[in-house]
């Protein structure tokens, strides 16, 4: 009997120990990106020891891990894109927060093939502007972080009003595409180069930046480049950040961020409202208020419905540029006391989606845009009194003529996505429909204006009840698009796609046909193929290779189509990309290159020719080519500093252009550097936590001023010095922009009417603070 009362009383006691034994190992936790808050899904968590133990994070970053043995003392947590950490198993850690990589070419994007590709594997120049980046700068605007990418300069023409260089010269025609997490901000061939306007910039997460055409996967306007702003989801833990900035020169900014999850459901707001008065410049007040709402709900593991509206309110006073005398003697009054732009947006996006396996994805969205633009813009004041072409001068010297237009439209869209991972060579296809119904309508109406003939200031206007405008246009585009990715030999990745766009104008005038009001009734419709195939090829983890050839085009703006008499016979514009380069860490975590080469094409180019008459007609005539290198660096030589080193050499020519019966064939083209330097050194000294100082420097080579070139602008070199701490739930920061006072202009050009500059913003300090207000749900 007593045998078998310790026969129990054993088995008892090893029942308990192993309930113990295995309560103890079961590892519960949560992955969160370290700089958004975001969940990461698919993180690896595996045992240090090399045994089979480990798992992965499901869509809301979490985990739970129960070890079979007692082999694991550390785990390690792991995902493309970030650095690894490693945690010991007796540690009892709820939140595990992920570092993003320092290196560049271990970034997981999702520009390049529309889904998530390891930046390696894409065969394109792209480049992530990372969240840490955003908040480390504190952009008061995008361009004070776009312009950290090698070959991008966006100008800024003052109130987030801009123009844009990215392998084209300074321009605001319809040669970049501008999207909001994969999808276009405004819809094709509607005055886009103001897009980002209505840009949110509180709710962006990060940038990705696509050089070189791109219009086999996004259509048209995708020729310089491609800037895709992917917005915050939400959160794993709560935020509730906001916070307060402003200058000494007029500015001032607060900015909201919110956002948790519970259960199913996830929430985010974020959204800004800004105001300048009395700057620097006469007559450039302006204020925007921004807000995106975002809801997420999750039906399971498997499938999830994204919800997403972005308003936008903006008025700006249109100071306009200031002429040659003027910018000599630094006389910053404006000429124009009644101009302004009033934008009006409201975006809605929902999206569906759904992953039937681990190879297969769907993904539909539903969009709508409902914009307006109503303006008295600088642009179109005119001097009566004017010099005729034989030497005579005629008009008044009080007088000029203006115009106070209005466009809107609504965009209707339908987005089909799919991808399937192959059981051959790790293919990869995806494939999509878009549909894109866009009425849009426009107006103008026709202003005299009072010039005092002393000071020329435009002192004030009268309307005269004439429209000069006015008429209703629809554009509708269908496209088809797939993109096919393998591998032949193991180092070896194959990409390549193809789209069809079709794209119907109709054109409904309501008044007279005429050189103001426009063409007659007419419908018109333009169809393009675009393809392009590359490769990858990886020599190992830390150096690679990629070459490819790209298409692009553009269709005629409804501007360049009716805006004549005569509805002239256009052709879209038609790019040719051929592009070779490559990437290397030389020194892992340390130092990274990358460097490309591009040649690029442009054919039919739709330019205004001089008629015999006297008249201009519109017609494909200009050719171009544009070539260039870019290079980047970055390097982290010792834990507390980083460095970043980006630069481009281009040239940008007439091939082929006669504008107004003068030739160009052969000059540069106005608006080009020929040199564009951003560095960028940041230190983080171990001794004061959650300090930063940093201090960045821009050079913008010479240029010619008009495409004749009889005269060029120097360029200039400005540097920038930030500073900033953070401590626990709040930050401050002071940024000195212009940190020497250098006096320069953002952009110039010369033409028939005399010199244009757009100064810079002298010396400015920009001060901030923030608090998350999250953290004292954390506490609880």
């Amino acid at each position: 009997m007593l045998s078998i009362y310790k026969l129990i009383a054993a088995v008892l006691v090893f029942v308990t120990v192993a309930t113990v034994g295995n309560s103890q190992q079961v590892f519960k936790g949560k992955i969160i990106d370290a700089a958004t808050k975001e969940p990461v899904a698919g993180a690896s968590v595996h045992c240090s020891a090399g045994c089979s133990c480990g798992c992965a994070t499901n869509a809301l970053g979490e985990f739970e891990l129960k070890p079979l043995a007692h082999c694991c003392v550390s785990f390690e947590v792991s995902y493309i894109g970030y650095q690894p950490v490693t945690i010991q198993a007796g540690q009892l850690m709820t939140i595990v927060n992920l570092q993003q990589d320092n290196s560049p070419m271990q970034a997981v994007v999702v520009t390049a093939s529309r889904e998530g590709v390891k930046r390696s594997l894409a065969p394109v120049a792209i480049t992530t502007i990372s969240s840490k980046m955003i908040q480390d700068a504190k952009p008061v605007t995008v361009d004070q972080v776009l312009n950290k990418v090698s070959g991008v300069y966006m100008v800024n023409l003052g109130n987030e009003q801009h123009s844009m260089s990215i392998r084209q010269p300074m321009t605001t025609k319809s040669l970049f595409l501008y999207l909001e997490d994969g999808i276009p901000i405004r819809t094709t061939g509607l005055f886009n180069h103001n897009a980002l306007l209505e840009m949110n910039m509180a709710a962006v997460k990060n940038i990705e930046v696509i050089k070189g055409p791109s219009s086999s996967l996004y259509g048209s306007e995708a020729i310089g480049g491609v800037v895709n702003f992917i917005t915050v989801a939400p959160t794993a833990v709560p935020v509730a950040k906001l916070s307060l900035q402003g200058n000494n020169i007029g500015y001032k900014r607060t900015d909201l961020q919110t956002s948790f999850s519970k259960g199913k459901w996830g929430f985010a707001l974020s959204g800004y409202y800004a105001d300048k008065r009395n700057s620097f410049i006469e007559y450039s007040d302006f204020h925007k208020a921004n807000l995106t709402a975002r809801i997420d709900y999750r039906f399971g593991e498997k499938t999830l419905l994204t919800n997403s509206v972005t308003w936008m309110n903006y008025y700006s006073d249109m100071t306009g540029g200031i002429d040659s005398s003027r910018f000599v003697d630094k006389s910053f009054g404006s000429n124009y006391t009644f101009t302004y732009r009033e934008v009006k947006g409201l975006r809605y996006r929902s999206a569906l989606s759904h992953n039937w396996s681990d190879n297969s994805k769907t993904t539909a969205s539903v969009i709508f845009r409902d914009n307006s633009i109503g303006q008295n813009p600088a642009y179109a004041i005119k001097d009566d009194y004017r010099r005729l072409s034989n030497g005579t001068w005629t008009g008044k010297k009080d007088l000029a003529h203006g115009e106070i237009n209005e466009v809107s439209f609504n965009s209707y869209a339908l987005m089909i996505q799919h991808k399937q991972n192959l059981n051959w060579k790790k293919a990869v296809l995806i494939g999509g429909l878009n549909v894109d119904i866009s009425p849009s309508r426009y107006s103008a109406e026709y202003i005299r204006v009072n010039k005092d003939s002393v000071s020329r200031i435009y002192t004030g206007y009268q309307s005269m009840d004439s429209m000069l405008t006015h008429y209703k246009s629809d554009i509708n585009n269908y496209a088809a698009f797939a993109n096919f990715e393998f591998s032949p030999v193991e180092k070896l990745r194959v990409v390549a796609s193809l789209r069809y766009d079709l794209f119907h104008y109709e054109f409904n005038n309501y008044l007279q046909p005429s050189s103001y009001s426009g063409s007659p009734d007419t419908q018109n419709n333009f169809k393009r193929v675009s393809s392009k195939i590359g490769f990858t090829y990886n020599f190992s983890s830390t150096a690679g290779v990629y070459a490819n050839y790209s298409e692009g085009f553009v269709p005629p703006q409804v501007t360049e189509m009716y805006k004549g008499v005569k509805v002239p016979e256009l052709k879209p514009a038609v790019f040719y990309n051929y592009e070779v380069g490559g990437w290397s860490e030389l020194v892992k975590g340390k130092l990274s290159a990358d460097i490309s080469v591009y040649q690029l094409e442009g054919a039919n180019e739709i330019i205004s020719v001089r008629m015999d008459d006297g008249s201009s007609h519109n017609m494909n005539a200009g050719k171009t080519r544009h070539k260039g290198i870019e290079f980047g660096l970055n390097a982290s030589p010792v834990k507390s500093i980083s460095l970043r080193f980006s630069s481009a050499l281009s040239k940008h020519r007439f091939t082929e252009f006669v504008e107004k019966g003068v030739s160009y064939n052969g000059n540069e083209m106005n608006g080009a550097p020929n040199w564009m330097h951003n560095a960028e050194i940041w230190w983080r000294p171990a001794f004061v936590n959650g300090l930063r100082l940093g201090v960045e420097w821009q050079k913008i080579g010479n240029y010619y001023m008009d495409p004749m070139n009889t005269v060029k602008y120097d360029g200039y070199d400005v540097f920038h010095v930030r500073v900033g701490y953070k401590w626990k739930a709040i930050e401050l920061w002071v940024n000195m922009m212009n940190a020497a006072d250098k006096y320069y202009a953002y952009t110039s050009s010369k033409s028939n009417f005399g010199y244009s500059y757009t100064p810079a913003e002298p010396r400015h300090f920009n001060m901030g603070i923030s608090y998350d207000f999250g953290e004292l749900f954390k506490k609880k």
